[in-house]
């Protein structure tokens, strides 16, 4: 009996050393300021999955908050790591937890949170827009809405919309369209099209969507300003201080501007010329490469021509908001691991040869789904969005009583929700936030050009 007293005694001792360890670490990892960071070596960003913090593009991280991110901790000489929130709410949790230095977030300023949190870096100024078309008819103050229809998404856009038609005194139609039917950038897009004449955003997501529809007009605030900046934990002063003046310094540098730019200014959808001559049977310059290259994954040459076309319109010099490059449009990671020589990027040759090749991997990728023809949606899909997007969306798709193997109606369904919250903060997504509706027209668009190209160019 002495002998397993003293054993457990023994254990006892042994645990309470080890917890007594667990709190003096987690101390240390509380009061962690800028020092002790920098003899880490490693800045960890905590952020929430978004269109203008953080999302994955094609297989490589993208954002403007994380592009910010990045070069605050190279002007410290720090690698930055990235762990993405559920929502603002585990975002200040776990930062008070000590699972990150720094929120790089539009992290909305409260009284409450400033009693835990140390606000730093660039103050954003945010409202709700209307989002309508541009044009002599363009409402232009908010006394103009009673008796016009607005669609909005549930939630705080609703209900703004609700509190302001009560100030006006009514006559606001509203129509709220349900999560599962169209996401807030869906809206946004129908209105684009006129399909619908007003809908509600922020303004930051409506300047973005604007990059996509430049016929948009986001002008009118129908909101009151709203603050939101990064934070770090009120233990990390120097971090803090650290992110005002780099900030303050940087906010007109040639790099912060060239961030903001790509994701608020540049044209995200170019526009592209005819086919080169239909008359002479001819899509392009390329014609001889897409058919020599097509018949490595029995593809039609006329479909790998339609799948270029959308991506560089021929121009295998051009270089896309997000980075890609050559006739094909990869990313620099996709091309250096598909074996495109460093400098080649642009050579026609090399792209095809690589986007082949990349094809290839995503028929093993796909290879359940048997049909060929709804194989290739999916495949255009991948191409677009990044493997992880689709099978994201299959997941959701077969969760949600659908079939994961069929394209429309199925999946695209899901590859359409997947700008909304409800749906990329799914547990059994893994791969985030995505403009679904991009994907969804880049897989139709392919397709009908394939098609036209087939009935005025001899296979």
């Amino acid at each position: 009996m002495k002998r397993y007293a003293a054993r457990w005694l023994c254990l006892a001792v042994c645990l309470c050393l080890l917890s007594c360890q667990a709190r003096r670490e987690k101390e240390t990892v509380l009061h962690t300021d800028l020092p002790q960071i920098k003899e880490r070596g490693e800045l960890v960003a905590l952020t929430v999955n978004g269109s203008t913090s953080y999302f994955n593009y094609r297989g490589e991280p993208m954002g403007f908050q994380y592009e910010l991110a990045q070069q605050f901790a190279r002007s410290l000489g720090l690698k930055l790591r990235i762990k993405v929130m559920k929502d603002e709410t585990e975002l200040v949790d776990s930062l008070l937890q000590g699972a990150g230095d720094l929120i790089a977030y539009n992290l909305t300023i409260t009284n409450p949170l400033k009693d835990s949190l140390l606000f730093c870096g660039e103050e954003n100024i945010t409202h709700q827009v209307i989002v309508q078309r541009k044009g002599k008819n363009a409402l232009k103050d908010v006394t103009q809405l009673p008796g016009k229809e607005v669609y909005t998404a549930p939630g705080t856009f609703r209900t703004r919309l609700a509190n302001l038609n009560d100030e006006l005194g009514g006559g606001i139609r509203i129509h709220e369209v349900p999560a599962d039917t169209a996401s807030a950038e869906d809206l946004i897009t129908w209105v684009s099209e006129g399909q619908i004449d007003y809908t509600v955003a922020t303004d930051e997501i409506a300047r973005i969507n604007r990059t996509y529809y430049p016929n948009l007009d986001v002008s009118l605030v129908i909101s009151f300003d709203q603050r939101s900046s990064w934070a770090v934990r009120k233990t990390s002063p120097q971090l803090a201080e650290a992110a005002d003046r780099w900030h303050r310094e940087n906010i007109n540098s040639a790099e912060f501007r060239a961030s903001a730019r790509r994701y608020f200014e540049l044209d995200k959808h170019p526009s592209y010329g005819p086919i080169l001559s239909v008359k002479d049977g001819k899509i392009s310059h390329y014609d001889a490469l897409f058919r020599k290259y097509a018949e490595q994954i029995g593809w039609d040459w006329r479909l790998l021509a339609s799948l270029a076309y959308t991506e560089s319109n021929f121009n295998p010099d051009v270089v896309s908001w997000a980075g890609a490059r050559g006739l094909m449009q990869l990313m620099p990671a996709t091309c250096r691991a598909l074996g495109v020589p460093k400098g080649k990027e642009a050579d026609p040759e090399e792209s095809i040869k690589a986007a082949v090749k990349y094809i290839a991997s995503m028929q093993k990728t796909f290879a359940r789904i048997t049909e060929k023809d709804e194989q290739t949606k999916f495949i255009l899909a991948a191409y677009n969005a990044g493997i992880g997007h689709v099978t994201d969306a299959m997941e959701l798709a077969e969760k949600y009583g659908r079939n994961r193997y069929v394209w429309e109606h199925n999946v695209a369904h899901f590859i359409l929700l997947k700008s909304e919250k409800e749906y990329y903060q799914d547990p059994v997504c893994r791969n985030g936030y995505l403009r679904g509706t991009d994907t969804y027209r880049f897989v139709k668009e392919i397709i009908s050009r394939a098609e036209y190209y087939k009935k005025r160019i001899k296979a």
